[in-house]
């Protein structure tokens, strides 16, 4: 399989150039393609009633860190062939079937359809912004990559810890911090396509579904908590 989906090919005045034009419409173009296998499992997670963690927190968190980093790897051995669609694709659908239990609790509340709906549009004013400001700064970003990296892991670290401290304030701080911090991502993921650093479109779909992912999940849950007495 080529490297690219068959679309049009872009204008040669395109100030972004045409390679890179060509991976960011293929990369936005297998990105709503994700959005089926990702709903479709949060339908049928909610038909089931799935739950990762409902028997053991720390069990299901280890647990989704070894099933996730191992489609991940999985994507990245074959993002050169369809396999890497189709591992793209089914680890969407995992996140689909995660992201149900949160998807349940929020339609539990009095004005849960409403938060769904305010979540996925702020998700996607986050998206339109970074992706202009991606446009408009056109500089390499590489070096801003380190720090957000680094802030990923203290994000980690200390969602696990608060699996045995249970402080309240620590889980409201720790999702706005994932929503400040994946935004960025966002932003940096998208500059690295601009730039040539990102030259292969299921990588770059990776890379910001992961980030539009977060930051939707943790915009909804801040919604949702936020919303109750």
């Amino acid at each position: 399989m080529q490297n690219d989906l068959p679309i049009a090919s872009p204008s040669i005045s395109t100030p972004i150039g045409a390679s890179a034009n060509r991976v960011l419409r293929n990369t936005y173009l297998l990105l709503s393609l994700t959005m089926v296998p990702t709903v479709v499992g949060a339908v049928l997670g909610q038909a089931l009633n799935f739950s990762f963690f409902a028997g053991s927190p720390v069990l299901g968190f280890i647990l989704f860190l070894a099933i996730a980093f191992g489609f991940m790897y999985g994507i990245e051995r074959t993002k050169n062939s369809a396999w890497g669609v189709v591992l793209l694709l089914g680890f969407t659908f995992f996140m689909g079937l995660l992201l149900s239990a949160l998807i349940g609790r929020t339609l539990k509340l009095p004005n849960g359809g409403q938060l769904i709906a305010l979540a996925a549009g702020g998700t996607g004013i986050i998206l339109f912004g970074m992706a202009t400001l991606a446009a408009t700064i056109k500089r390499d970003l590489t070096n801003m990559g380190k720090f957000l990296f680094v802030g990923v892991i203290v994000l980690l670290v200390a969602s696990f810890a608060n699996i045995f401290f249970q402080i309240p304030a620590l889980a409201l701080t720790l999702m706005v911090l994932a929503i400040g911090i994946f935004s960025a991502f966002l932003l940096y993921d998208i500059n690295r396509i601009i730039t040539g650093g990102e030259t292969n479109y299921i990588s770059a779909t990776l890379a910001i579904y992961l980030d539009i992912y977060n930051i939707f999940s943790n915009l909804l849950s801040l919604l949702g908590i936020t919303s109750q007495d």
